[in-house]
This record gives structure tokens, C-alpha cells and sequence, in this order.
């Protein structure tokens, strides 16, 4: 979220609020509390152990991606589209504007590890964001992409 400041300020306030008011701290600060309140659509709620917080994904180089997807137990996901190959052992293929649509083709248990890479890291970087937001607790992303792949001279299946 965009927060204005300074002159911008003066178009949103109330004509009876002073220039100087909405740029002391605290009446920023008042403002951002406000506005994230606004954000959340409803009772916020405290997270359980049942329930994981949503985090971002991590980012790692291709050496330690390598090791992170030699682990059986986690879905390698190739988010880049068009198709330009994959790396070995990809798991399944959706591309990174699709991952809300296509949620249900994802593993259910949100706490299932996931890494997920593009080309070069632009496309993976919004499928972690998406993927955040769908709940899911534990993603890696290649760093890079499988240009950062190739270049430390491991191979991409096409």
C-alpha cells in the first residue's frame, strides 16, 4: 500500500484538519494504523498452531535450490510461461498468473514444502507472493531462475 505524504496529504483530509497536523508522526502513524486496519476485511485473528502464518518464500542460489529440491518430500514447481524447458526433477508445471485459479491443483497441506523458479526469477517472485497469500508456509524460490541455473553449469531439460 501506497501511503501519500507531504502536499498529497492536503487533497485527502478533511478541509478542517490544519496542513500541519497531518504531518506531525503521530498523525502519520494514526493515518498508517487506520489504513491497515481498513486492509484486513474484517475481524483480524490471532494465529494457532493450527493455523501456520503465511511467510515468503526464500530465496537461494542455485547450489543450495539444487539441494533444497534433492529432498523427496518437496514439490518442485516450474512457474515460468511460456514453457522454456524445466529443471530435472520438476514435479508440475503452472504458470505464475495462475496459481490463485489453479489453486486446487496445488497439495492441500499448506505446510507441504514447495520450491518454485521461472527463467530468471521475475515470474517466480509473484507466484511466491500468491503463494504466501494462499497460506502455504514453507517455499524456496531459485534466485535467479534457470538462467542463474545454467550459468553455474547445471543442465535444463527441454
Amino acid at each position: 500500500m501506497r501511503v501519500p505524504f507531504g502536499d498529497h496529504l492536503d487533497a485527502m483530509a478533511p478541509h478542517s484538519v490544519s496542513r500541519s497536523t497531518l504531518r506531525s508522526p503521530a498523525s502519520i502513524l494514526t493515518v498508517l494504523v487506520l489504513a491497515l486496519a481498513g486492509c484486513t476485511g474484517g475481524e483480524a485473528t490471532e494465529p494457532t498452531a493450527s493455523m501456520p502464518v503465511a511467510t515468503r518464500a526464500e530465496l537461494l542460489d542455485p547450489a543450495d535450490f539444487a539441494a533444497a529440491i534433492a529432498d523427496p518430500g518437496r514439490v518442485t514447481i516450474n512457474v515460468h510461461t511460456p514453457n522454456e524447458g524445466q529443471l530435472p526433477g520438476t514435479d508440475s508445471s503452472l504458470p505464475f498468473d495462475q496459481i490463485r485459479q489453479q489453486a486446487a491443483t496445488l497439495p492441500p497441506d499448506r505446510t507441504t514444502p514447495l520450491a518454485i523458479y521461472c527463467r530468471t526469477g521475475t515470474m517466480s517472485a509473484t507466484a511466491a507472493k500468491d503463494l504466501a497469500a494462499l497460506g502455504y508456509t514453507d517455499v524456496v524460490e531459485l534466485q535467479g531462475g534457470m538462467l542463474a541455473w545454467r550459468h553455474t553449469g547445471r543442465t535444463i531439460e527441454e
